[in-house]
């Protein structure tokens, strides 16, 4: 039966016209309605569902329409090690990556669990290696600057994680820098190349492939910056290069050294490899004790997920707060605002995660399916937005939903003044973003009479903007696995509901496949062939 056929989905087209016109101020009335959306049964979150413009009764259909569209029998096979990624015929088998040990992996297979062990012990081996200043460059002094180059995956969340949980890094590794490099224009790598000394400078070089243009363009020219300086690329590839990568054939090829070279397997989908070695970055940055902790945060969200009841499942009921919107209120937006400038990465980090993973219009069946599947997501650290694009929440013509995150409680600085300056810091920041999510609900109702009589027509405010609140105990390693993987399972959950597989990611491979062929064009071959725009385009680049 095709998902706009199911009961769920009827009934829900139903409601949503009920409420249309009804107002979140409205709805905010009732207390009662704001009990039995909010849910604190998933370890260190709060999460409050009561400014979305939904019922008690909107969200059971919603939960009907999930368990018509198999949803507990899809969360099995996913985490059972089940083919979930038909069209390149793999499982999915991320949440294997962190369950600690045999007992804890959902998996009857525990070959699976032998082989990530034995990668992160051989993860473990080289940071402490590095952590201890054993790792030496061509000059044999002691690496102190590691750089992570890669794309997509292999840089995004990386980069959100280490710099998120700066403030936890390890003692041991407290001299060593961590560094990101991920654009094919080379910018990245030309500002940051100076300020590195190319005798205690490393690279590891991440790609599922190892075959990705991007990052193998960088690589190279980071070993020319390195043969400036040394002239035998063999001591150069073996002292300042490792290797992260599903292919140890390709690897070698390049010149990484059997000892140098971290595995994953083809398993683990780019945007959900940071659990893998691919997070060797994070664990330079946190030690292996903290990337452990980040581990189990994720892991504890795969257990919520395996063993909740579907009405009280926090990211099912994530995911159907999507489904509603996209899909029965036509909100096409999605904002991302952390009140927490550690998280400055996330809304781009969850970019990827969402729209790679279901900006989908072909179902299962490979049918062109007629509805919504994937918001269009964007964000910015809450503050920062407010002064930028919160115009547009506030007073502009388009509906938009956001999810508010926060932290409860926060740590920071050492002298009893610090941490008094901090604490103002802190209650001033919740302020703002529970005062934000208030008057996007309310709009005019959040001002007083006096206050709504005495403005102008420009000061007035609609309202009537859904949101979420998500309020973490404290952003620690473990509860920042925790929030990941609680948007990782609502994007999986909400693909069941679209039927589509949100594990492969094709839209994406034609335009690398063309580029590989207007590279040559803009070096002088003839532009027959191609469109009108495209040809004067390049035309414009090759005049002098």
């Amino acid at each position: 039966m095709l998902l706009t056929e199911l009961p769920g989905w009827l009934s829900l087209a139903t409601r949503s016209k009920s409420i249309a016109d009804m107002h979140l101020a409205d709805l905010l009335e009732d207390e009662s309605r704001q009990k039995a959306l909010a849910f604190s049964n998933l370890e260190n979150f709060y999460i409050d569902f009561s400014k979305q413009r939904i019922t008690p009764e909107i969200l059971h259909d919603l939960v009907l329409l999930a368990e018509q569209a198999g949803i507990k029998d899809r969360i099995q096979e996913l985490l059972s090690g089940e083919i979930v990624n038909p069209s390149e015929n793999r499982p999915a088998l991320h949440t294997a990556l962190r369950a600690l040990d045999s007992d804890s992996c959902f998996l009857t297979d525990k070959t699976f669990n032998k082989k990530i062990s034995k990668a992160l012990r051989k993860m473990q081996s080289l940071i402490k290696r590095i952590h201890a200043g054993q790792w030496r460059g061509f000059s044999g002094k002691p690496i102190r600057d590691v750089v992570n180059i890669g794309v997509g995956g292999s840089d995004l969340g990386p980069l959100m994680t280490c710099f998120a949980l700066d403030e936890f890094a390890d003692p041991a590794g407290s001299n060593i820098r961590v560094h990101f490099a991920s654009s094919i224009d080379g910018a990245q790598l030309a500002g940051l190349l100076p300020k590195l000394n190319p005798e205690t400078t490393m690279f590891c070089i991440v790609s599922k492939s190892f075959t990705t243009i991007d990052t193998l363009s960088n690589a190279a020219t980071a070993l020319s910056w390195l043969g400036l300086r040394c002239d035998s690329v063999d001591s150069l590839k073996r002292l300042h290069f490792v290797g992260i990568s599903t292919s140890p054939d390709k690897m070698k090829e390049w010149g990484i050294c059997d000892s140098n070279q971290l595995q994953f397997w083809d398993w683990v989908g780019g945007r959900y490899s940071m659990w893998s070695t691919v997070g060797f970055s994070i664990a330079l940055r946190i030690g292996m004790d903290g990337f452990r902790e980040f581990l189990l945060g994720a892991h504890k969200v795969d257990k919520h997920l395996a063993t909740t009841e579907t009405n009280k499942n926090v990211p099912l009921l994530l995911a159907l707060i999507d489904v509603w919107n996209c899909n029965f209120l036509s909100i096409n937006a999605h904002a991302i605002l952390p009140y927490d400038g550690r998280l400055k990465h996330l809304p781009a980090y969850l970019g990827q995660l969402e729209m790679e993973s279901n900006g989908k219009s072909v179902s299962l069946q490979q049918k062109l399916i007629d509805y919504r599947t994937c918001p269009i997501l964007w964000g910015e650290v809450g503050p920062n937005a407010q002064h930028a694009f919160y115009q547009l929440l506030h007073q502009g013509t388009e509906f938009v939903n956001s999810d508010f995150i926060i932290a409860k409680n926060r740590k920071a600085g050492a002298s009893e003044e610090v941490v008094k300056a901090f604490d103002e810091h802190h209650h001033l920041n919740i302020s703002n973003c529970l005062a934000q999510s208030r008057v996007l609900a309310l709009g005019n109702k959040a001002m007083t009479e006096d206050e709504i009589s005495n403005s102008s027509g420009f000061q007035q405010y609609a309202g009537n903007q859904s949101s979420t609140s998500i309020v973490i105990e404290q952003l620690t390693p473990e509860t920042l696995g925790s929030l990941i993987a609680l948007y990782e399972h609502k994007v999986f959950v909400s693909s069941v509901i679209w039927d589509i597989n949100p594990f492969d990611q094709w839209g994406v491979e034609l335009g690398k496949q063309i580029a590989t062929k207007i590279q040559p064009i803009l070096e002088g071959q003839s532009t027959d062939g191609l469109d009108s725009s495209t040809t004067a385009l390049i035309n414009a680049i090759r005049e002098d």
